[in-house]
This record gives C-alpha cells, structure tokens and sequence, in this order.
C-alpha cells in the first residue's frame, strides 16, 4: 500500500504484533471517525469502519467471509478500515468510508490506495433469490458481479446464485473515484483456504480474521 502504513490480515491462531482498536460490529454502514488514542470498542458499538489520522494507531476489523476492506491516503496521511459484508456491500460501505476520509482530512479519493482482503470468493458465496435481486436491481455491473449456475445442491456451493463480493466492493471503490490502479485485490477465498476463519465454512460462532491497518510515524 505504500512505505507510510502496516497493513495485515491475521489467519488462524495468530498473535497480533500490537493492539488493534477495531469496533463493535453490526452489519451497519456507519463509518467513526477515531480523533483520539483513547476510544474504547464500547464506544464504537454499531460501527463497521473507521478512519483515522493519528500515526501509530492500529484500526481494524474482524472477519470471517465477509469482505475487508483498508485504506491509505498517502497525500494527507489517514487511513481507513471497513468491514463489507453482503449488507455493507449493497450499501456500499466503502464508499461512505472514503466519503469520510474526505470530509474528515481532505482525501481526494484519486489519491486513496486501498486493499480488498481475504473474504469469500464468487464460487463459494451461493446466495438465495431474494439476495441476488437485491445486487441485480442496486447499480452493480451484473454480468460482471452475478451468476446462475443451475438447480441448486443440498450441502455444496453448486449451483444457484453466486455473487462475486470483492468485485462489487471493487466497483463501488472506482464509482466514486478510486482509479483502479490503486486497488489491490486479495484473491484468498476464505471458504476454501484453511488458514483463514470461514463462518460459512465452520459455524458463526467460529473465530475471527483481523484485518489492520496503521499509519507509521
């Protein structure tokens, strides 16, 4: 992302190297602004990104199939992370956590660089009806983010809708002015990838990735 920040996705069992401040996710769209070293997760209930410009301040957000994404403006040093679900990424959470980084620190987003994580894959996130109406009728390019692959298999990922999570996230990022060489895009599917938690995989109640990003002095 560039020589300014530390970056990192954690997989199973891992150690983090420092404390990460990350918030009390809900599937929400709504975007903190940490302006203090001292803000507690409990402040931050029904938050899913945040954005901050205070150097040596680990933020970030837990996943488990769901979509991380970080980002880095290197022009007016402030970062962001976003947690993007289905729901945050219909509603597009990432762009409302550029929209901050700009209203907070003046970001341009042609300067945004940003990181699409480990997160579940187009061939693993099977979805119903109901959701693939919502990607259909939402903006989303759908030849390039949907696909019916026939009757649906009890007990597998064939079959039925599928949506590819990370090119939605992808796009939204480029709608509101990230150039597309500036957006890295993690291909691990946490589904198929062991080393990675998989809630779709193992149960909700399994563990969680934690995905970080902090400005260095």
């Amino acid at each position: 992302m560039g020589a300014g920040v530390e970056a990192f996705s954690s997989r199973k069992e891992s150690i983090l190297p420092y404390e990460v401040l990350q918030p009390h996710q809900t599937h929400s769209t709504v975007v903190a602004v940490v302006d203090r070293e001292d803000i507690s997760r409990e402040e931050l209930r029904g938050v899913d990104a945040l954005v901050t410009s205070i150097p040596e301040l680990a933020i970030g957000v837990r996943t488990a199939d769901c979509i991380p994404v970080l980002l880095y403006d290197p022009v007016h040093k402030a970062i962001g992370a976003a947690h993007s679900g289905w729901r945050g990424t219909l509603n597009r959470i990432s762009t409302k956590a550029v929209l901050e980084m700009a209203r907070s620190f003046g970001s341009s987003p042609a300067d945004i660089r940003a990181v699409i994580g480990p997160g579940i894959g187009f061939d693993s996130f099977q979805v119903g009806d109901e959701v693939a109406v919502f990607f259909k009728e939402s903006g989303f390019p759908v030849d390039r983010i949907w696909s019916f692959r026939g009757p649906r298999k009890e007990g597998s990922m064939e079959g039925g809708h599928h949506l590819d999570l990370k090119e939605c996230v992808r796009y939204t990022l480029m709608e509101c002015g990230l150039p597309a060489s500036h957006i890295q895009l993690c291909n691990i599917d946490t589904y198929t990838d062991n080393e990675f938690y998989s809630a779709r995989r193992e149960g909700k109640q399994t563990g969680r990735i934690i995905n970080s990003i902090k400005l260095k002095k």
